[in-house]
């Protein structure tokens, strides 16, 4: 699916189509189609009831170079408009650079026995790379249920070594998806000479954008709350095994039936990639309307307008939060889950979050004058900050003794790993961890190494925290220090500190508030010892 400009003047009663899990292509934009997210697709015309007749198709969104962003609002007005009338493309859609073409083996090691096993039914939903259908079981112990049959073209990805390689990568890893109730069940890859084709769990329940839609674009925070924590936690999943989907959106998203209270299901892996705690994409992908905060580096979001003074400050503040230009201060999906706004939600589970990771091993490798400011910033958190870290410690499992070892993150993570959590090396960022493994955190400490600077500067009470930990750092930690030794800590060096002679005070020579708040960021980490074999 990409930027949505279909009409709606009917409702396919069956419309419950996985959207493309390919990876990224050349796309061009066309005329809107009877179904939004639907482009011509190459299903026999023997299959009744198919939309693949549909005469026109809709924009595939990729990217991977600047865009000059179009507003959000003509997006929605888009929409709006369509259920009464049809119109035109949107000319903002984004297109991808080509890609160089290399010799590739044809054969993805997919078992080719799949119409043995499933009869295909119509064709339910189309796209760039293939189309999907419905299809029943016809043995095993599914036998006579209906699933969704995702069938990717092989002429379609053979062209482009980074699209097939992405494809044969994420069809292998969807594996392990049932650990999640919120990410449509795998059942197996198949592929013939022609084909590779994707056999998962249906979804009738239509889209997440549908449904918005059909409420005329509003829902009510109760209703909103029960929509982000279903979406937060298999976000929260996916970042535990080293995965981004890079494409989070309402499309992007099918309810398993069409009841009310039916669960969300996330779908289209096709640009998602591995990314480990201790590295960053720079990749700019996804759809022009939800890329992150900082590819649309404008204007900060206005909460005096319509209708936000009208909702609560707690739901403001989540949105605020979430909308952070700069990616450090932003929460991620487990802390989001933890935000006032939703923790008292029912049903809510905080998962492992893997930030916490690149944060204790940033601690355990820093300097014991920065453990202790670190100790006395975590000693200025409030009840409810705190929760978020008890939560995490608890995860972890401590000893009777209330003390956590660095196996204890391996331990954690096994209980959730899939394929992907191994393809992503994951794993072995935590290895060099457990090279610690005599090194020990209680509660107090583990907060000190969990707490993140830049999302605690991001906080409206930041000054507060920081006046009342450098009190605390006075009283305990603080001690006179050369500009040398400054520098050494900093990873700065002698001249460019001598600079920013304010952080040390001339009377007696110790760290002023200045010097405290930077002396919090820190340098960069010292080298883990590598593990021995």
């Amino acid at each position: 699916m990409g930027i949505c400009l279909g009409k709606h003047s009917k409702k396919h009663e069956n419309s419950a189509a996985f959207n493309d899990v390919e990876p990224t292509v050349n796309c061009n934009t066309s005329e809107a189609s009877e179904f939004p997210f639907y482009s011509p697709g190459p299903l026999p015309s023997f299959y009744k009831n198919s939309p693949v007749h549909s005469t026109s198709s809709t924009p595939l969104r990729a990217v991977k170079r600047p865009f000059p962003p179009p507003s959000p609002a003509k997006h929605i007005k888009a929409f709006l408009a369509g259920r009464q009338r049809s119109v035109k493309p949107n000319e903002a859609s984004i297109t991808e650079g080509d890609e160089s073409e290399v010799e590739l083996n044809k054969e993805f090691g997919f078992s080719k026995q799949l119409f043995a096993k499933y009869e295909l039914g119509e064709e339910v939903g189309s796209g760039h790379f293939g189309y999907t259908c419905s299809a029943r079981v016809k043995k095993g112990r599914l036998k006579g249920q209906e699933v969704a049959v995702k069938v990717i073209l092989k002429s379609k990805v053979y062209d482009n070594s980074h699209c097939y390689r992405g494809c044969k990568k994420r069809s292998k890893n969807i594996a392990g998806s049932d650990r999640t109730k919120n990410l449509v069940q795998f059942y197996g890859a198949y592929e013939d000479e022609e084909n590779v084709y994707i056999v998962m769990e249906l979804c009738r329940g239509g889209e997440l954008l549908d449904r918005i839609l059909s409420r005329g674009g509003k829902y009510s925070e109760k209703e909103a709350k029960a929509v982000m924590v279903q979406i937060l936690s298999v976000a929260a999943f996916f970042h535990l095994q080293g995965v981004v989907h890079r494409d989070l959106k309402p499309e992007n998203f099918l309810f398993s039936t069409n009841d009310e209270e039916s669960s969300l299901k996330a779908i289209d892996f096709g640009l998602s990639d591995y990314v480990r705690p201790d590295e960053r994409l720079n990749d700019i992908t996804g759809s022009a309307y939800y890329v992150a905060p900082e590819v649309l580096a404008q204007a900060e979001p206005s909460f005096e307008e319509d209708p936000w003074p009208s909702l609560s400050y707690d739901a403001r503040d989540f949105v605020r939060s979430l909308l952070n230009k700069d990616y450090r201060k932003r929460l991620t999906a487990s802390q989001a889950l933890s935000h006032p706004w939703l923790s008292s939600y029912q049903g809510v589970k905080i998962p492992l979050d893997i930030l916490t990771l690149k944060l204790v091993k940033a601690y355990i490798c820093t300097s014991p004058l920065r453990k202790s400011a670190l100790v006395a910033l975590a000693k200025t958190l409030t009840a409810s900050q705190l929760a978020y870290f008890q939560k995490q410690f608890t995860i972890l499992g401590p000893n009777r003794s209330g003390f956590i070892s660095m196996k204890k993150f391996k331990l954690a993570l096994t209980k959730t790993a899939t394929n992907a959590m191994k393809d992503s090396r994951v794993l072995d960022y935590v290895e060099r961890m457990t090279s610690l493994q005599y090194r020990k955190l209680d509660f107090e400490e583990f907060c000190a190494a969990s707490i993140s600077v830049h999302q605690m500067e991001a906080m409206e009470s930041w000054e507060q925290h920081a006046h009342g930990a450098y009190e605390l750092f006075e009283n305990e930690g603080n001690k006179p220090i050369f500009i040398e030794e400054l520098a050494s800590e900093l990873g700065l060096s002698v001249p460019l500190l001598e600079v920013h002679n304010d952080w040390i005070r001339q009377s007696d020579g110790k760290l002023s508030f200045l010097g405290f708040v930077r002396l919090l960021h820190g340098a960069s980490s010292r080298p883990l010892p590598k593990v021995l074999r």
